[in-house]
C-alpha cells in the first residue's frame, strides 16, 4: 500500500507560520503570515510528525510496534493467525494468510489517511519480487535497478566478468592521484556516485559485492562488470526450515596502509541470506585469531539483534548458531584463558 501526501497528515506541535504561498496572497493583507495547523512538505520535523501519527494509529489498533524495529508493527489474534506490518516513509507492506483480516485493516487506514492498495507486493524500494507461491518460493532481484546504473558510467557494453573482485588488485593510498594530471583526470570520474549506486545495490540484495564496494577506481568497474554478468542474480528464500544461522570470516591485516582486518559476516533464514557486512576492524589485530573473534564479536551482535526481532514476530528457535572457521577463535570463545596473550580480547571483546 502507499499514502498519498504522506507529511500533510502529521500534526504540529509547535507553533510555526509561513508567508503567504504564491497564489493565495489575499489583497490588502500581504503582510499577514499563514499559522500552519498541519505539517507540510519541507519542514524538519514533517517526517517525524507523519511517523507519530501512523504509529498512534497503529497502536489504537491494537497492533505492537517492534522494539527491534520501530517501522515494524505485529498483531497476533487468538485463532493464532497475525498481521505484519512494514512502514518505509509512505510505502507499506503487509503480510499474513488471511486476507479478510488485511482487507479490514485497509478500510480502516483509509478512514484516517489517504491511501492507495496497490495489490499483491511485485516492487518495493527498487527491489523486484516474484513468487512461486506453489512451491512456497520467493526471489528478490535487482536487475532492472543493475542494468540503469551501468549506463551512466559507461559500463552497459563492458566485457563481463566472473567474480566481484580478484588478488591482483592491491589496493593502496598511495595509489590515489598525485599529479596535477591525474587529479584532472579523476574530476571526470563519477566515483562517488557509482560508489554511492553498487553501495545500494549491495545493501539491498547483493551480499557478493559487499567486501568490493568502496575501493579504488579501477576495482569499481570491474565491479559494475561483474555486476553487468550477473545482474539477474537473485536472493532466494524457499521451504528450508524458518531458522537464523549465522556465518563469520576475516581476512588478516589486509589493508596495505593500515594494517588492520577486514570482519565479514552473513545471516541466513529460512535459507536465504538477510542480513551481511563487510567492515575494516576499528583495531589492529595481532593475531589470526584475535581477527577473527572481531568477527565472530561483531556476528553475535547482529545475531542478538535479529533473535530479538523475529522473537518479536513469534518466530523462535531452539538453539542460534554462529558458523566460525578459525578454531583457535572457536576455543577461545569457549574457554577464555586469561593469559597475557588474551586477556585484552576478553576485556574488549568476550
Amino acid at each position: 500500500m502507499a499514502v498519498h501526501m504522506t507529511f500533510i497528515h502529521g500534526d504540529l506541535e509547535e507553533e510555526i507560520y509561513m508567508e503567504q504561498p504564491e497564489g493565495f496572497r489575499v489583497k490588502g493583507n500581504e503582510h499577514l503570515v499563514c499559522w500552519l495547523r498541519k505539517s507540510l512538505y519541507g519542514l524538519k520535523q514533517a517526517p517525524r510528525q507523519w511517523y507519530k501519527k501512523f504509529d498512534s494509529f497503529m497502536l489504537s489498533h491494537g497492533y505492537t510496534r517492534t522494539t527491534s524495529y520501530h517501522c515494524v508493527f505485529v498483531k497476533q489474534f487468538s485463532d493464532g493467525d497475525f498481521i505484519i506490518l512494514l512502514l518505509y516513509v509512505d510505502d507499506m507492506l503487509l503480510v499474513r494468510h488471511d486476507m479478510s483480516k488485511i482487507a479490514y485493516l485497509n478500510k480502516e487506514l483509509n478512514k484516517s489517511f489517504a491511501m492507495k492498495d496497490l495489490g499483491p507486493a511485485k516492487q518495493i524500494l527498487g527491489m523486484h519480487i516474484s513468487r512461486d507461491r506453489s512451491s512456497g518460493k520467493l526471489w528478490l532481484s535487482q536487475k532492472k535497478y543493475i542494468e540503469k546504473i551501468l549506463d551512466p558510467f559507461n559500463m552497459g557494453n563492458a566485457k563481463p566478468v566472473s567474480s566481484p573482485l580478484v588478488s591482483h588488485f592491491k589496493l593502496s593510498s598511495k595509489q590515489y592521484p598525485t599529479s596535477e594530471k591525474e587529479k584532472e583526470e579523476m574530476k571526470k570520474v563519477l566515483y562517488s556516485s557509482t560508489v554511492g549506486s553498487l553501495m545500494y545495490a549491495m545493501v539491498c540484495t547483493r551480499p557478493n559485492i559487499a567486501h568490493s564496494v568502496g575501493v579504488h577506481w579501477n576495482a569499481v568497474k570491474w565491479i559494475l562488470r561483474y555486476l553487468r554478468g550477473t545482474s539477474k542474480v537473485c536472493l532466494h528464500f524457499g521451504t528450508d526450515k524458518p531458522e537464523l544461522v549465522g556465518y563469520t570470516n576475516t581476512d588478516i591485516a589486509g589493508d596495505i596502509d593500515s594494517r588492520k582486518s577486514t570482519s565479514g559476516y552473513l545471516m541466513t533464514f529460512a535459507g536465504g541470506a538477510i542480513s551481511w557486512q563487510s567492515k575494516l576492524q576499528k583495531c589492529i589485530a595481532l593475531s589470526t585469531t584475535e581477527a577473527e573473534y572481531i568477527a565472530v564479536t561483531e556476528g553475535c551482535k547482529e545475531m542478538l539483534w535479529l533473535q530479538k526481532f523475529l522473537q518479536e514476530l513469534s518466530l523462535k528457535q531452539e538453539r542460534y548458531v554462529l558458523h566460525c572457521d578459525s578454531q583457535s577463535a572457536i576455543h577461545l570463545c569457549k574457554n577464555p584463558t586469561l593469559h597475557s596473550r588474551s586477556k585484552h580480547i576478553d576485556i574488549k571483546f568476550h
